[in-house]
């Protein structure tokens, strides 16, 4: 009995200490979220102002998308840039995502050599290699909080993928952050640029009123729609890292009130285990003195 109290006893303090852990990620987690969605709070600043520019320009340009990111062109390879974490321990942020890929790869019968993946995060590079899928571009390693900087290598390479024909189209494939304690499954095609939904219909306001474009809308156009496009994906990168942050937390949240759980049992067990060897011991003793009698 003795030594399976100690076994009880190593095990609620490993438990406890892999609380303290859990408990710690998950602060980080969390504090990591704030500074993120702060981060983001800027962005969506800037990418306001330059989806109302690109708006106004492109529907000056739409008779001669030739040459631009507006131009569709015929889809002989799919792009999938798919965003996933580094790490583990961000409960099921992953898995829901490759599944809904796969699933993705499967409606649209897309075969292997249709298909151009450009990876961030090493969770989806090592799901596709396993499955015998070869990747045209992988980074690794995102900072937790990405800056267009930091990032600024992924986001040009696709536009230059796509403008050198490496692919016709473009699918950003990740989780869109909802709230702390959820968030989505999203796959949104992002190039070539499309001008659906850019301006209402119904809208008033006259954009060329706002603008003084020089040398001429074509020639803006060239310039600033490169720039859109890599917003976009930046965009879908801040996204995704604070999904993945808020999964974290959750996650690791998670963990620890199940390692409280666990501990408290194992307290139990422990004073049932020790009531009973003490029991044990009584009656041993009652039962030698009544020997001795």
């Amino acid at each position: 009995m003795a030594a399976s109290l100690q076994d009880i006893q190593r095990r609620i303090a490993s438990t406890k200490k892999t609380r303290q852990i859990t408990s710690a990620m998950q602060m980080v987690s969390t504090a990591k979220l704030s500074q993120i969605q702060r981060q983001g709070g800027s962005y969506h600043d800037y990418s306001d102002r330059l989806h109302d520019m690109v708006a106004h320009i492109a529907q000056a340009n739409l008779a001669n998308p030739a040459g631009t990111l507006l131009e569709q062109r015929e889809v002989k390879k799919v792009g999938f840039l798919v965003i996933t974490s580094d790490r583990g321990l961000v409960g099921g942020y992953n898995s829901i995502l490759l599944k809904g890929l796969m699933s993705i790869i499967k409606e649209r019968n897309l075969k292997p050599d249709q298909i151009e993946f450009l990876v961030v995060g090493s969770n989806g590079a090592d799901f596709l290699k396993k499955r015998g899928y070869k990747l045209a571009y992988e980074y690794n390693n995102v900072a937790d909080v990405p800056t267009f900087n930091g990032v600024r290598d992924i986001v040009t390479t696709v536009t230059e993928m796509y403008d050198n024909a490496v692919f016709d189209e473009l699918t950003v494939v990740y989780n869109h952050f909802v709230t702390r304690i959820s968030n989505e499954f999203r796959a949104e095609k992002m190039l070539p640029v499309t001008t659906d939904g850019m301006v209402d219909p119904n809208e008033t306001t006259e954009y060329h009123a706002e603008y003084d474009v020089e040398p001429s809308a074509e020639a803006i156009l060239q310039v600033i729609l490169p720039q859109y496009a890599q917003s976009l994906v930046y965009g879908a990168i801040l996204d995704a890292k604070t999904a993945e942050h808020a999964a974290s937390s959750t996650a690791m949240s998670s963990a620890t009130d199940n390692a409280k759980d666990i501990i408290d049992k194992l307290d139990l067990q422990f004073n049932r285990a020790r009531q009973s060897a003490i029991t044990t011991e009584i009656t041993e003793i009652t039962g030698g003195m009544a020997a001795l009698e």
